[in-house]
């Protein structure tokens, strides 16, 4: 049997047949992925094949079909592996809160830069726009500058008022999206009022800590009436960037991809070389220098901050 893994608690999957029927399924055994070592061998979004136990209403995943993209985050214990959220996307969402609790823009450039990484389209939502002063709003517009300049769709919503959610909404049908963001930015809040005879769960945010507390323990895929998912994953404190090369690291910035074919080394790591187009073009203010402080962070492996 065919299934899409729609859900993932670690030891159990939650997969759905083509016809709506879902079985619980283990894996039986030793299951590796070829090419990648991962603390979590499949992920929501994976298609599999796996066969019913004998007498049970169980299953054993027996096959993990190609996946055409995933996304992924260094994992948050000691080891070296990365953890895969989720899988065969078509976008990913960014939940981004200004406050309560604070998105920095590291955090925002680390998981843009890893959907880069792994082809998938991503868009911010700035959630919460009923707690914002006036200079919340200016700092917004900011914000928002400095990424729909380099080709990021921006939207701004408040999902406990409904704000813009059709917005949101219009983004969705047909597509397998991702929805992420720190813990306490409203991402279950968000689907509530995408789908809301879900009723997720949510919760306050931490006065002391100003961090959200995870009301998501698992990813999980949800359908869509009008055609399509959407995958809430449990809320990232942080977002260590994983498998990319430090040579192929200017490629996932857009503003740098486009102008390092000047520089005057084939080579340029875009830091101090002679002749960097790169540099040149931070100092004439054509590139943030938020966006280029994101780079020399994650150059160097310091990538794991808030």
């Amino acid at each position: 049997m065919q299934g899409l893994v729609i859900k993932s608690t670690g030891s159990w999957y939650q997969v759905q047949t083509p016809d709506k029927q879902r079985y619980d399924c283990r894996i039986k055994g030793i299951f590796r992925t070829k090419g990648i070592v991962t603390t979590n061998p499949l992920a929501v979004g994976d298609e599999v094949d796996f066969e019913l136990e004998p007498e049970q209403q169980t299953g054993v995943i027996t096959n993990l079909h190609q996946r055409k993209n995933y996304i992924i985050r260094k994992s948050i214990n000691l080891s070296k592996q990365g953890q895969i959220i989720a899988a065969n996307l078509d976008q990913a969402l960014l939940i981004v809160t200004l406050a309560s609790p604070r998105t920095s823009l590291g955090f925002i450039d680390r998981f843009l830069v890893t959907a880069e990484a792994y082809d998938i389209p991503a868009k911010l939502v700035f959630n919460k726009l009923d707690l914002f002063s006036d200079e919340g709003l200016a700092i917004l517009a900011d914000y928002k500058s400095v990424y729909e300049n380099i080709g990021y769709p921006c939207y701004e919503v408040s999902a406990l008022e409904g704000t813009n959610i059709e917005q949101v909404q219009a983004l969705l049908a047909d597509k397998v999206t991702l929805i992420s963001g720190h813990s306490g930015v409203g991402k279950s809040s968000m689907i509530n009022a995408l789908l809301p005879k879900l009723d997720l769960r949510t919760s306050e945010v931490s006065e002391w800590s100003d961090k959200g507390t995870h009301t998501t323990t698992f990813a999980e895929m949800f359908e869509l009436p009008q055609g399509g998912f959407i995958i809430d994953t449990p809320g990232i404190r942080e977002l260590g960037v994983i498998d990319i090369e430090k040579q192929e690291l200017s490629h996932f910035f857009p503003e740098m991809r486009e102008r390092m074919h000047d520089c005057k080394f084939n080579n340029c790591q875009h830091i101090n070389e002679p002749g960097c187009a790169v540099v040149a073009a931070l100092e004439r203010g054509e590139i943030e220098p938020s966006r280029y402080d994101s780079y020399l962070s994650i150059y160097n492996g310091n990538d794991t901050r808030a």
